[in-house]
């Protein structure tokens, strides 16, 4: 099963929380202490091939769902969605395929649609760096820097370097996740013609291209229930560029009834 953190309270509703692409539960921290904050229990997640979570030659989106699956059945077999990115993805195809186990559902910054663009740019430069010496994360940085000019991506990236060891190693599966990419910028074709009724909010920043009009078509056909919120100062990473907008924002939709 999938390395999980819990935070919160025990008796409370559950929330799982859903990373994306090359990153691992530290990066919805901050989102998932402001939940439970309200009483709930919030399971956080390291994605399969990401974190402290085992490695597999399966990344594609079914078994990420079925992954997810088996953590909220462990956990009392129905919980509220809380997914960003790749983590979006995963949770939308949850929803989809077994839908008695999700309450509520919020995804952050993707569309259930198959994108162009792809993160193996991403993959070849945490690939390039010579990690030998290497013993503190910003002696990675200068290396990553010839590759990655915005420190933000390269401080999110090097979040999931590992420098206790020697030399340090990704915690990411890059070989699986390069070879899985297809998959990943994809989606399901097996979803076509699947529905979630049950309340959906997605979660857009007002400044990032991910969601076009194509994207809020292909979102209200899956969840006709769905909500399409725009998150102001924010771009594809909006829980870190507009946390307090962010957090209160699903805060106030998870606080629904169902």
């Amino acid at each position: 099963m999938l390395k999980t953190y819990e935070i919160g309270d025990s008796d409370g509703k559950l929330v799982v929380m859903v990373h994306g692409l090359f990153g691992q539960a530290r990066n919805l921290g901050a989102l998932a202490r402001r939940l439970a904050q309200d009483g709930r229990r919030v399971v956080s997640v390291d994605m399969r091939n990401h974190g402290d979570s085992f490695w597999s030659d399966d990344h594609t989106y079914p078994a990420l769902a079925e992954d997810l699956a088996e953590v909220i059945e462990s956990h009392g077999g129905r919980a509220d969605l809380v997914g960003h990115s790749m983590g979006g993805k995963a949770s939308m195809t949850l929803a989809l395929t077994r839908p008695e186990m999700v309450r509520r559902l919020v995804v952050m910054d993707i569309a259930p649609v198959s994108y162009s663009h792809d993160q193996l740019g991403m993959i070849d430069a945490m690939e390039a760096i010579d990690l030998t010496g290497i013993r503190l994360r910003s002696q990675a940085d200068t290396r990553l820097a010839e590759h990655i000019s915005d420190p933000g991506i390269r401080a999110f990236l090097l979040q999931s370097l590992n420098v206790k060891e020697t030399p340090p190693q990704w915690k990411a599966n890059l070989r699986v996740l390069r070879a899985r990419m297809p998959e990943l910028v994809g989606w399901p074709s097996e979803l076509t013609g699947k529905h979630f009724y049950n309340p959906t909010m997605l979660l857009t920043g007002d400044d990032s291209d991910y969601v076009t009009e194509e994207g809020r078509v292909a979102m209200r056909n899956h969840f006709p229930l769905g909500r399409i919120v725009r998150v102001k100062a924010a771009g594809h990473w909006l829980h870190a560029d507009a946390p307090d907008t962010t957090a209160g924002g699903i805060a106030a939709y998870l606080a629904g009834p169902g």
